[in-house]
C-alpha cells in the first residue's frame, strides 16, 4: 500500500497551510501551465487521481464536466474535500492508487497533480488509467521533477524551505528516497525523466506535451519568494493522449 502520509498529524497540519492548500489551485504558481493543456469540460467525466481537498474537482464542474470521481488515500483529504464540496456532480473515493481500478473507457479526462511520484506502481496505475479513458481522452498529471526527487537522504542539503540543493547525486538509481519534507520519513520514488515518458508510451498513450516548469520572469516579479525556483525546475508536467 502506498504510505499515507497525508493522514499522519503532524504533515496534514503542516500540509494544511502551505499556500496551494489555503488558495487553492491560484495558490499553486504551475496551475496555469497545467490548465492549457486540459481538454474542454463541458459535458466530460473526469477522474481525479490523488485529489486531496478537491480543488480541481470543484473546478471541472464549474467548467461544465458532466461528473468528477476525486480518488485519495487519506481520509483527512477527503473529509476536508467532502465538507468544502455542494455539487452532487463531484463523488469522491478512498482508495489506494496502486491498487484503484476504474472502469474502462469511462472518462475523458484523468488529472493527477503531484502524487504519482509517491507511486511505486505507476506502470500499472499508467496502465489502468490509460485504459480508462475514452478515445482521444486525455491524461494531464504534474510530478516533482525528477532532478528534485533524485537526492538520496543521506548527505544531500536543503535549503529553508525544504528543497534539495545542488550539487544532485544518484540521479541514474531510480527508487526510493527518503525525505523530511513537513515530517520525519515521507518517501518518495525517484524516477528519471525518460522513465516517466517510457511509462506513458508503454501504456498505450500518446505524447502530447512534455514541460520542465519552472515560475516565469513575470510571476517571480509578482512572488519574489519564486525566484528560487529558476535555478531548477521543480515540477514536470505531462499530457497524454488515448488514441485508441
Amino acid at each position: 500500500m502506498t504510505q499515507n502520509i497525508y493522514d499522519d498529524g503532524g504533515f496534514f497540519e503542516n500540509y494544511s497551510q502551505l499556500p496551494r492548500s489555503l488558495r487553492g489551485l491560484d495558490g499553486a504558481p504551475e496551475w496555469p501551465a497545467l490548465r492549457a493543456l486540459l481538454p474542454p469540460l463541458q459535458g466530460a467525466r473526469v477522474l481525479d487521481l490523488g485529489c486531496g481537498f478537491g480543488w480541481l474537482c470543484r473546478w471541472a464542474v464549474e467548467q461544465g464536466a458532466a461528473s468528477v470521481l476525486g480518488v485519495d488515500v487519506s481520509e483527512r483529504m477527503l473529509e476536508r474535500a467532502r465538507g468544502e464540496t455542494s455539487s452532487p456532480a463531484v463523488r469522491y473515493e478512498r482508495a489506494d492508487l496502486e491498487s484503484f481500478a476504474p472502469a474502462a473507457g469511462e472518462f475523458d479526462l484523468v488529472y493527477s497533480s503531484l502524487a504519482f511520484h509517491y507511486l511505486v506502481d505507476l506502470a500499472g496505475v499508467l496502465t489502468r488509467a490509460g485504459a480508462a479513458l475514452k478515445p482521444g481522452g486525455m491524461l494531464v498529471c504534474s510530478v516533482e521533477h525528477p532532478i528534485m526527487t533524485a537526492p538520496r537522504h543521506q548527505g544531500w542539503a536543503s535549503d529553508a524551505s525544504g528543497l534539495p540543493t545542488w550539487p544532485v547525486g544518484g540521479y541514474l538509481d531510480e527508487g526510493p528516497r527518503v525525505t523530511d519534507w513537513l515530517a520525519q520519513g515521507v518517501v518518495k520514488q525517484h524516477r528519471m525523466l525518460g522513465s516517466y515518458l517510457n511509462l506513458l508510451i508503454a501504456a498505450g498513450l500518446e505524447l502530447r506535451h512534455v514541460e520542465e516548469w519552472g515560475p516565469s520572469p513575470e510571476q517571480v516579479a509578482a512572488e519574489p519568494d519564486w525566484a528560487k525556483e529558476r535555478e531548477r525546475p521543480p515540477f514536470l508536467l505531462l499530457a497524454a493522449r488515448r488514441s485508441r
